[in-house]
Order: structure tokens, then C-alpha cells, then sequence
């Protein structure tokens, strides 16, 4: 039987919202999921992509051509030159650059100050690292 490393992680704010708004019928902005299509074009580009072949992982700081789209966009918008090889990773969203984060520079012992109300993936992700958080409550 597999015992878990975090037995005290419950059901995810998401989850609990996505259910609330599917019972009353209230329009769901917890997960950032449409009921509807994304745009023709976009799915046109995607399928002309995946039959070309370009359909495997990327590499795992991600691809080159867009890790310099955002070195540009840092630029332009704050003026802040960005080592791309460096200083620049695509995640698939920001749970996973959260957790990556954590667990690149929390140590075992370590305490980390987690503001409260938080995004409920911050003390898991201490926690697995081997760190302990210390709830400041916002007013």
C-alpha cells in the first residue's frame, strides 16, 4: 500500500469551485477552462504543426524561438535585458513554475513565509521540499 507524502492535502480550491459553480450553475472563472472553442485559426496552426511532425516534447527549458519572444517582451515592456540561455524557462503553467521554484531553493529545515490567503500549492510544495511554512495572515 502506498502511504502518501503529504496526507494532509485535501481537495484543491479548484476542484471545490469547479463543483460549487457546476451545482449552481454559476459561469466558472476558478480554472481558466472555456466552454467553447478556442479560435479557428489557432486550431488550424496547431493541426498543420502536429501533421508536419513538430509534435514531441520541447526541450526542457523550452523551445529557443520562444525563450527569446520572452527575453523581447521582458525588454520592451521593463526595459530589463534577459540572458535567454540563463535567465529564461517556459513551464506549462504556473503551478509547475511554482513548485519548480520551491523545490530549486527551499532546503530541508528551511521556513518560508506564505502570506495568507495563498494559492493552496505553496505548502505542499515546502513541505515535499523539507520545508516548514509560517502563515502571516494579510489584513
Amino acid at each position: 500500500m502506498l502511504t502518501s507524502k503529504l496526507p494532509n492535502v485535501g481537495t484543491t480550491i479548484f476542484t471545490t469551485m469547479s463543483q460549487l459553480a457546476a451545482d449552481t450553475g454559476a459561469l466558472n472563472l476558478s480554472q481558466g477552462f472555456p466552454d467553447f472553442d478556442g479560435p479557428e485559426a489557432l486550431r488550424e496552426a496547431l493541426t498543420r504543426h502536429v501533421m508536419a511532425g513538430r509534435n514531441q516534447y520541447a526541450p526542457m527549458a523550452g523551445l529557443p524561438a520562444l525563450r527569446e519572444q520572452v527575453a523581447a517582451k521582458v525588454a520592451g515592456l521593463y526595459g530589463r535585458q534577459v540572458d535567454v540561455a540563463s535567465e529564461v524557462t517556459i513551464t506549462p503553467g504556473a503551478t509547475q513554475a511554482i513548485f519548480c521554484a520551491i523545490q530549486a531553493v527551499v532546503r530541508p529545515g528551511d521556513e518560508v513565509i506564505v502570506f495568507d490567503p495563498c494559492y493552496d500549492s505553496y505548502e505542499p510544495s515546502v513541505q515535499l521540499a523539507g520545508g516548514t511554512c509560517i502563515h502571516q495572515q494579510l489584513s
